[in-house]
């Protein structure tokens, strides 16, 4: 399991005085001092929301510890990489998501993706979204059968999508990044993320309308 607790960095007194610090300030620190103490902040900051996403873009908890070693290990070797100009963030996700794939190619395992991200833009006739539908909580337990079983069609289906729309939706429905940050993440313009976004859910909300109307049938 994930060491959360990072016991294996011993803090520093810098680690107390990093609180208002902003990341990029932070990562240009660490890459000219070494002090460990900041490279300890960044990894607080960060290790409870990496570690979310790389278990469920993989799949398998594992793998994904495996690969969340590997992302702030990478964030440590390449931390002179870094350009001041851009955002932390969408950078440590660059980091992370290729770890993921190199994780998977070398275990040759197949990857799932959760998605419980309603959007706003896709609305079926009753006014929620399709997605909002299939992963939507609820205490009856007929529902929560349902759920489970739409849960199912949920990986299955945006399993049956393109690694690249895959990956567009995972960082921007599910980790909440904003066009910019998932463009820069991926190393793609921002319109090309929103193509991708917009291909990928027209082809979900197809999938649903058919299952819809299967089980009308």
């Amino acid at each position: 399991m994930v060491d959360h607790s990072m016991n294996a960095l011993a803090p520093t007194d810098s680690v107390n005085l990093q609180g208002d610090v902003s990341d990029e300030s932070l990562i240009a620190q660490y890459r000219e001092s070494g002090d460990r103490g900041l490279y300890e902040t960044l990894m607080r900051r960060y290790e409870r929301e990496m570690y979310s996403y790389l278990r469920r873009y993989i799949g398998n908890a594992e793998m994904a510890e495996d690969a969340f070693q590997g992302t702030f290990l990478q964030v440590h070797l390449k931390c002179h990489q870094f350009d001041p100009a851009r955002r932390f963030r969408p950078w440590l996700y660059a980091i992370a998501t290729n770890q993921a794939i190199d994780v998977q190619r070398r275990n040759k395992r197949h990857r799932m993706v959760s998605l419980d991200r309603s959007s706003s833009s896709e609305k079926d006739e009753r006014g929620n979204s399709w997605s909002e539908k299939l992963v939507g909580d609820s205490p009856d337990p007929h529902r929560a059968a349902s759920d489970q079983e739409n849960s199912r069609w949920v990986h299955d289906s945006v399993d049956s999508l393109s690694e690249s729309m895959q990956q567009v939706i995972h960082l921007v429905y599910y980790q909440g990044l904003k066009y910019r940050e998932a463009a820069d993440a991926l190393g793609i313009p921002v319109g090309t993320v929103k193509s991708r976004l917009h291909a990928a859910v027209q082809r979900l909300g197809l999938l649903w309308d058919e299952t819809r109307h299967e089980m009308d049938e």
